[in-house]
C-alpha cells in the first residue's frame, strides 16, 4: 500500500511545528522482530503547565500521553511476547520520536519475554504512588505471567514492580473515594460447565509503594464469592459465613472501565461476568470503603461471543457516570444512564447508524461500537461518545472501517453535528482499503493541551496486521483533520509484523 505520511501538524499558534514528518513504512525492522531492547524518551518538553491529571500524565509536562499496545509484536524471538509504546502529548500533539517503548525484554521491567504472552494486550494509568506522575500498571494475554507497575517519572515510565498472578485487565481508580489512586487486579479462571467460577483478585489500596506494597489489600474471589464484606467483615471470608454483604459475584470477569455512576466521589468498574449456561453479561461494581458492592445486570446484553467495548462518561451532563457499551455481535451501542442509585436498565438509550443525524447507513457487519471512548470533547458540560466501525464498507472497499464522534445531550447522545471519519477523509493520513477495520480501538484524549480532547484511534490490521495509529484534534465543535497525525510500530522503533500496532490505546 502506499505509505501512510504525516503532514506538518499545526502548533496551538497557527504555525508549523519544527519536526520532521516520519513515513508510517520507515524505519521497518526485520521480519524477526528484536532482541532486548528499549528505546526511551529523551528529556521531557519544556512545555507550559497544562491540565492533564496524573493518571493520564506519565512524564509529569502537563499534557496527556498516549499509550499504544502491539500484543502481536515479536520481542527476544518470542512470537507474540508483545510491547507497550507511550508517545508523548505537547502542545503541537503526538510525536513518534518522542516515546519510551518497553517490553518484558526492556532493562528494568521485571520478567522475561515469553510466546504467546502478549504484553500490553490491556493496560491501565493511574498515579498509584502519589508522586505526581501517572503510572503505567500493564498486562497480559496469559493472566498468569501477572501485571507489571511501570513508574511514572520526568522521563517517562522506566522501571516496573511485578504484581504476581493478576494479569487480567488491571484497572487504576480512587475506587474507596479517599483520593488515593487504587489498583484492581483480576486474575484468569477457565469456564467450564454450565456454572460460574471464581477467580483470584484483589484489590490494592493507594498509595502503592514502588516494591508493590499497597496500604492496605482486599483479596476477593479467591476465598469467597465476595466483592466486598459489609458489616460482616472480612474474616467471613475465610469461613463463607458472610451474610450481611453486598450480593455475591462469581466469574470469571473482566474490566472494561472506570467511572463514577452514582455520584458518591468513589469510582466504579463496569465488569463483563460470566453468568453460567454460556451466558456473559455487563455488571457495574460500585465502590466503597471496604471494598466493591454489585448492582444488576445493567442492560439486555449476553451470549457467547458478545463481548464489546465499553467506557463510561457524562453523556447527560447530569453529574453520573453514564456506561456506554458497544454490543459486539448485536451491532447496538447502549448507554446506561447513570443516577444516584446507580446504573439501571431502566433508563438507556441504544443506537446504530439508523439513529437521526448518524453518517452512514446500518448493515450487517459494520461493527457499530467496535471502539468506544466517552469524554467532553467541546467543554460544552455533555461527554461526547467516539464510536468504532470497524467492519464499514465504502468505495467498494469491504470492512476499511471508520470512526464516529457523537456529541451527547441533555437527553443522551445525538445525531445531531456527528462525524464519521476514515483514512480517505480528507485530511486524514493514508488511504484506505478493504480489511484495515479502521476504528479497532479508540481513545479521547488532549495530547495537545488545548482544552479539548482528541479522538487517537487504530487500525490494528493496517500495514497486514503491523497496525497504525491516527490522533485527530479535538475542537470546540468536535473534531478536525487539520493536523492529523499517524504512526506505526516502525515509527517508533518497534518491532512490526504481525505487531497489531494500537491494539489497545488509552
Amino acid at each position: 500500500m502506499t505509505p501512510l505520511r504525516r503532514p506538518d501538524v499545526r502548533s496551538a499558534r497557527g504555525g508549523r511545528a519544527a519536526r520532521a514528518a516520519v513515513p508510517l513504512a520507515a524505519a521497518l525492522l526485520a521480519a524477526g522482530g528484536l532482541t532486548a531492547w528499549s528505546l526511551a524518551a529523551g528529556e521531557a518538553h519544556a512545555a507550559p503547565a497544562g491540565t492533564a491529571a496524573p493518571a493520564e500524565d506519565l512524564n509529569g509536562d502537563g499534557h496527556a500521553d498516549l499509550v499504544s499496545g502491539a500484543p502481536g509484536g515479536k520481542v527476544s524471538g518470542k512470537a507474540q511476547a508483545g510491547y507497550v509504546t507511550v508517545t508523548y502529548g505537547s502542545a503541537d500533539g503526538i510525536d513518534p520520536s518522542s516515546r519510551t517503548l518497553l517490553s518484558r525484554s526492556t532493562s528494568g521491567v521485571p520478567g522475561s519475554a515469553a510466546a504467546g504472552q502478549q504484553f500490553g494486550k490491556t493496560f491501565s494509568t493511574g498515579d498509584l504512588d502519589g508522586d505526581g506522575y501517572g503510572d503505567l500498571v500493564v498486562g497480559s494475554a496469559d493472566a498468569p505471567s501477572g501485571s507489571v507497575i511501570l513508574w511514572g517519572s520526568p522521563s517517562g515510565p522506566s522501571k516496573g514492580t511485578a504484581l504476581g498472578e493478576y494479569g487480567r485487565t488491571p484497572q487504576a481508580g480512587d475506587f474507596d473515594g479517599d483520593g488515593k489512586a487504587d489498583l484492581a487486579l483480576l486474575g484468569d479462571a477457565e469456564v467450564g460447565g454450565d456454572d460460574p467460577v471464581t477467580q483470584p483478585a484483589a484489590l490494592l489500596k493507594g498509595p502503592v509503594s514502588r516494591d508493590g506494597s499497597p496500604a492496605e489489600r482486599l483479596d476477593f474471589m479467591d476465598k469467597s464469592e465476595w466483592w466486598g464484606y459489609g458489616d460482616d467483615g472480612p474474616g467471613c471470608a475465610e469461613d463463607d459465613s458472610c451474610v450481611d454483604g453486598p450480593s455475591s459475584v462469581s466469574g470469571p470477569v473482566k474490566a472494561k472501565a472506570v467511572g463514577d455512576v452514582n455520584g458518591d466521589k468513589r469510582q466504579d468498574i463496569a465488569i463483563w461476568q460470566y453468568e453460567g449456561d454460556g451466558v456473559w453479561g455487563n455488571h457495574v461494581l460500585l465502590g466503597g470503603e471496604a471494598g466493591f458492592k454489585t448492582t444488576g445486570t445493567v442492560g439486555d446484553f449476553g451470549s457467547v461471543g458478545d463481548e464489546g467495548a465499553g467506557d463510561i462518561g457524562d453523556v447527560d451532563g447530569d453529574g453520573f457516570g453514564d456506561v456506554v457499551l458497544g454490543a459486539g455481535l448485536n451491532q447496538k451501542v447502549t448507554v446506561v444512564f447513570g443516577s444516584a442509585s446507580g446504573p439501571s436498565a431502566d433508563r438507556s438509550q441504544s443506537f446504530d447508524q439508523s439513529m437521526p443525524g448518524f453518517p452512514g447507513a446500518q448493515e450487517d457487519g459494520d461493527r457499530v461500537g467496535s471502539c468506544i471512548s466517552v469524554a467532553d470533547v467541546t467543554g460544552d458540560g455533555h461527554a461526547e461518545v467516539a464510536v468504532g466501525i470497524s467492519g464499514e464498507d465504502f468505495g467498494g472497499l469491504d470492512d476499511a472501517g471508520s470512526v464516529a464522534l457523537l456529541h451527547g445531550s441533555s437527553s443522551g447522545v445525538t445525531g445531531t453535528g456527528s462525524q464519521v471519519v476514515h483514512q480517505n477523509t480528507a485530511g486524514v493520513p493514508g488511504v484506505a482499503e478493504t480489511g484495515d477495520e479502521f476504528g479497532a480501538a479508540c481513545a479521547l484524549k488532549d495530547v495537545d493541551g488545548d482544552g479539548h480532547r482528541d479522538v487517537n484511534v487504530s487500525s490494528t490490521k493496517e500495514n497486514a496486521s503491523a497496525g497504525a495509529v491516527w490522533s485527530l484534534r479535538g475542537t470546540g465543535d468536535g473534531l478536525t483533520t487539520d493536523g492529523a497525525a499517524a504512526f506505526g510500530p516502525g515509527d517508533v522503533g518497534g518491532p512490526v509484523t504481525g505487531a497489531r500496532f494500537g491494539g489497545f490505546l488509552r
